[in-house]
């Protein structure tokens, strides 16, 4: 995807496009007066505090602050890249951007692009040749009548599109040639196997056969299973190998569809295995799963591009505990808050919904899971032998390391107080302990006031007058040009007082000079960080004259200079009591007559 997008088009697309439109298919919308409300998509809430304006083509919620065009929209909801979210908005209009995958090498070269389209295009083919053979033929009758008597619904099976390989050596590479496919290529991308005499043979024979998409939804690489007891020499499961299209490490099974899920629920269900996803996924749609490894880096970008939740659900046994432990090590140290499904010993999802019904599932394990440190002594209790001592010992210093670790002082405190009284030991006892497990810089923070947190914490709605000028001014000058640089004239080089503000104050001047005319969705477009764009949104939002007068104007940036003159008089009384301080009364006489005739200079 290295092709850029040519500007014009960009923005042809952005201008064609109703945000309003393309914004209802994620939430439900009403007017009211002129913008249109709704429950914000980022954050859970009650109340509407998400608006759209058609006319100004932006959006804002005034709870979390997300905000931006219609662009920032889709990348922030779908987790997709900006020339993904542009090719999103042009299909709505009728215009088509064709985008290569970014991990294709050498994608500037024409037959590498074809060689890596002719690939997908043979996974799609071949996912729905074996679907039909599966849905609807005497050949796959009885890998249907299997899949139904393990639980799956058809509706399953249509929406992860399974289908069934047939047992034959050579089908699949005549099909694949029939078609015009290159066999040599076709085997690069891991569906076919070459033998010793040239000649091809099918990889995957007599298996059911499960998609497996990127994060876009291209089909790159399958996984069989064997349903033939017979063949005990043979894998359960069969995966695509490592090809330029698929890479375990980078794909997520069924990230692609559950995003909108993901989004809603603001938490991502991480799965073992991609089973689990398909038989959970009516209850559980916000399901994901790595494709028999570990978790990565990459894996863990993903997630972070949709959601700061993690529910760990892996399998109920020895071995679903060690690679959940790691896991929600591994999530939590990249910032995301986990919580752990725990489900009875040696039972997988699977298992469960079978046994007990997915909404017990939903119901009794995922929405009951348990906090990260929770998870965690659960974890020790099963590992260490609790009716003897050395075995009391170990898992009391093993939890206390991870209580260690805690950031907030009231979780530290409900924890220790938690294995007091379990073991009948005393908190001042266990918290020594635990401080001398403490590194030292963090054991020195342990002794300041805790500070309040919250991603969404908001300020308050009465803000100082110069804040509320500064916001106006802003304001005004996104409505109009002009009115842009007669407050340049105005405020003489001087700056504002909010940095954020100032930052936006200097990016919309440069954009006028640039030769752009006042547009909203344009200008938000352009600016560089997140979190100045959701403050430009928000100050986009407030309905102000664009044909605003001269003393309106000069009374905002009097406002905005007021309050730097009364900073410079603070300044100098520090400075005047410094000089007291130090018996330099001729200098604070000085310093004394610099402030009467700044507070005379403020009251004109």
């Amino acid at each position: 995807m290295s092709d850029r997008i040519p500007e014009e088009m960009v923005e042809e697309i952005r201008k064609k496009t109703d945000i309003v439109d393309v914004i209802s298919d994620y939430v439900q919308l009403k007017k009211q007066g002129r913008n249109y409300f709704g429950l914000c998509p980022f954050h859970g809430e009650n109340s509407p505090s998400f608006s759209v304006s058609p006319e100004k083509q932006i959006f804002h919620c005034f709870g979390c602050g997300a905000g931006g065009n219609v662009y920032s929209f889709l990348m922030d909801h779908d987790g997709v890249s900006f020339k993904e979210a542009v090719a999103v908005a042009g299909s709505k209009i009728g215009m088509d951007i064709s985008l290569q995958q970014d991990e294709t090498p050498n994608e500037k070269d024409g037959n590498t692009k074809q060689l890596y389209k002719d690939q997908q295009d043979a996974h799609e083919l071949l996912a729905k040749f074996y679907h039909h053979l599966l849905m609807n033929t005497e050949e796959g009758q009885h890998a249907l009548e299997y899949m139904l008597q393990r639980g799956f619904t058809e509706e399953q099976l249509k929406q992860f599109r399974i289908g069934w390989a047939l047992p034959s050596w050579d089908f699949t590479s005549e099909l694949l040639k029939k078609r015009g496919f290159d066999l040599s290529s076709m085997e690069q991308a891991g569906l076919i196997i070459k033998r010793d005499n040239g000649s091809y043979f099918d990889r995957f024979r007599e298996r059911i056969m499960f998609p497996v998409e990127n994060d876009r939804g291209q089909i790159v690489a399958f996984s069989g299973r064997i349903i033939n007891s017979d063949k005990k020499d043979e894998p359960k499961y069969l995966n695509s190998p490592e090809t330029p299209l698929f890479q375990k490490n980078k794909i997520l099974f069924n990230y692609h569809r559950a995003r909108g899920a993901i989004r809603r629920e603001q938490s991502v269900v991480l799965f073992e295995g991609f089973a689990d996803v398909i038989s959970s996924n009516e209850w559980t749609a916000n399901g994901i799963a790595t494709m028999g490894t570990s978790l990565t880096v990459q894996h863990i970008g993903l997630i972070k591009r949709l959601t700061g939740q993690v529910i760990i659900c892996y399998d109920g046994d020895k071995a679903g505990y060690e690679a959940a432990f790691k896991a929600a090590r591994e999530l939590a140290s990249s910032g995301l808050k986990v919580k752990v499904a725990l489900l009875p010993n040696g039972m997988d999802p699977d298992d469960y919904i079978q046994k007990k019904g997915g909404q017990a599932f939903k119901q009794e394990i995922i929405d009951s899971s348990v906090s990260e440190m929770a998870f965690k002594m659960h974890y020790f209790r099963s590992k260490n032998n609790l009716s003897s001592e050395d075995g009391r010992l170990t898992y009391i210093k093993s939890v206390l390391k991870e209580i260690a670790s805690l950031k907030e002082a009231i979780d530290k405190e409900f924890y220790i107080k938690q294995l007091s009284d379990e073991f009948n030991l005393s908190i001042e006892g266990l918290s020594q302990q635990m401080l001398s497990l403490m590194p030292q810089e963090q054991t020195e923070k342990e002794v300041q006031q805790p500070k309040p947190s919250g991603v969404f914490q908001r300020k308050s709605t009465l803000l100082p007058a110069y804040l509320t000028a500064e916001r106006h001014l802003i304001a005004h000058m996104m409505a109009n040009e002009d009115t842009a640089y007669t407050v340049q004239n105005l405020l003489s080089g001087k700056m504002m007082n909010k940095d954020e503000h100032q930052a936006i104050f200097t990016y919309l001047l440069a954009y006028y000079e640039k030769g752009h005319h006042s547009d909203a969705g344009a200008f938000v477009h352009m600016l560089p960080d997140r979190h100045l764009r959701a403050i430009a949104t928000e100050i986009n939002m407030m309905d102000v004259n664009p044909e605003v007068g001269s003393d309106e104007l000069n009374d905002y940036v009097a406002e905005v200079l007021k309050y730097q003159k009364l900073l410079k008089i603070k300044e100098k009384q520090v400075e005047e009591k410094e000089a007291e301080r130090k018996n330099d009364f001729r200098k604070a006489a000085e310093i004394g007559m610099e402030i009467i005739q700044l507070r005379k200079a403020l009251k004109r």
